[in-house]
């Protein structure tokens, strides 16, 4: 059996499909995040990106993203050096730091609800950022993300 294009490119090779099909579908890029100013540690709430859909854990405007949300950040290769605010389980990250993909990403299980079913995403657990004042995110860290 011929390996993966994941194991054979480094990401610059990756076309844009296969780039894109990297993304477990976890939803955790889009938590609100903390930084520690003192030590630069990040810290992930449970308040989601409005555009972000709770039950499939995509974004609901991906295309346009960019444009609605500006903070929004763009995952590309040649920022591979700065993944390290991405969590532990991220299929980028884990990449980026010489690890395997996990047995549950849909690239190697084939299942895409997998990553749900095992509780390694987002689904069911965020509430939307427009109900939370920006002054109560702390109050919402979660360590249910790594």
């Amino acid at each position: 059996m011929k390996n993966p294009f994941w194991k054979t490119k480094t990401f610059t090779q990756m076309n844009q499909n296969e780039w894109e099909s990297l993304c477990d579908g976890c939803g955790k890029c889009c938590l609100h995040k903390l930084e520690d100013e003192a030590d630069g540690e990040v810290y992930y709430t449970d308040i989601a990106c409005h555009y972000l859909d709770d039950n499939t854990c995509r974004c609901k405007d991906y295309s346009h993203r960019l444009q609605l949300v500006p903070e929004c950040l763009q995952l590309r290769p040649q920022d591979v050096a700065q993944f390290n605010w991405l969590p532990k389980t991220c299929s980028y990250r884990l990449l980026a730091e010489g690890e395997e993909l996990p047995l549950w990403h849909h690239l190697v299980s084939g299942k895409p609800e997998l990553i749900h079913q095992l509780g390694f995403s987002v689904q069911g657990r965020t509430v939307g950022e427009k109900t939370i004042a920006e002054d109560d995110y702390q109050e919402r860290v979660v360590h249910w993300v790594e």
